[in-house]
């Protein structure tokens, strides 16, 4: 009862959703940027966002996004506040050493990563590779691929009929949220359905 209490008290007396937009170098991007990329620097903003934690408290974390995805990106976070949608982890890719995996298992929501498309097939950029995609709250919105499921901590969030927490599912506030700026949702892919994926292209 003294835990509901404290979080009945801290949901009620949250901060105001906050944010704020600064530019970034390849010093500052170390493992996720490097010669050859789709997109430069320059064209990459860093987003600080006031984010809505799974212990029922207001957090601050960074997205790394394209600078023409920024209003999107920060439309979609406030949105999430205000619905007290819960992200588990909001840290730049490179805190994970760019690795993708990494990321994933530490559930972490992440943009811009210079990574080619997870899966067979001719080798092509991801759309994270242009700072145009989110992928949000890997394990409870597993990416499956070829019967492989990524992390594999998401394997149990496959039965999407059983809501929880933080999942994406359709009619849900996330995936709403996300379309509300004409993001599509990879949850929607039949053949290899990505529930953690966003993007500005659909790709």
């Amino acid at each position: 009862m003294l835990v509901l209490v404290i979080s009945a008290a801290a949901s009620l007396h949250a901060p105001p959703f906050s944010h704020s937009v600064s530019r970034v170098t390849a010093a500052q991007l170390p493992y996720s940027w490097h010669p050859g990329c789709p997109v430069s620097p320059a064209q990459l903003r860093r987003v600080r966002l006031t984010y809505w934690g799974f212990d029922h408290r207001a957090h601050t974390g960074v997205l790394i996004a394209n600078q023409d995805a920024v209003s999107d990106v920060v439309h979609v976070f406030s949105r999430l506040y205000t619905e007290r949608f819960p992200v588990r982890r909001l840290r730049p890719i490179d805190a994970y050493r760019g690795r993708d995996e990494r990321s994933l298992e530490a559930d972490n929501t992440a943009g811009f990563n210079c990574r080619y498309v997870i899966g067979p097939g001719p080798r092509r950029w991801s759309v994270h590779a242009y700072g145009e995609a989110v992928d949000v709250n890997p394990i409870e919105n597993p990416y499956l691929e070829g019967g492989r499921v990524h992390p594999r901590a998401g394997r149990g969030y496959l039965d999407r009929s059983k809501v929880r927490p933080g999942m994406a599912v359709r009619g849900g506030v996330l995936v709403r949220a996300f379309a509300a700026v004409g993001w599509q949702w990879g949850g929607r892919w039949t053949t290899s359905p990505d529930y953690q994926h966003f993007s500005a292209t659909g790709g």
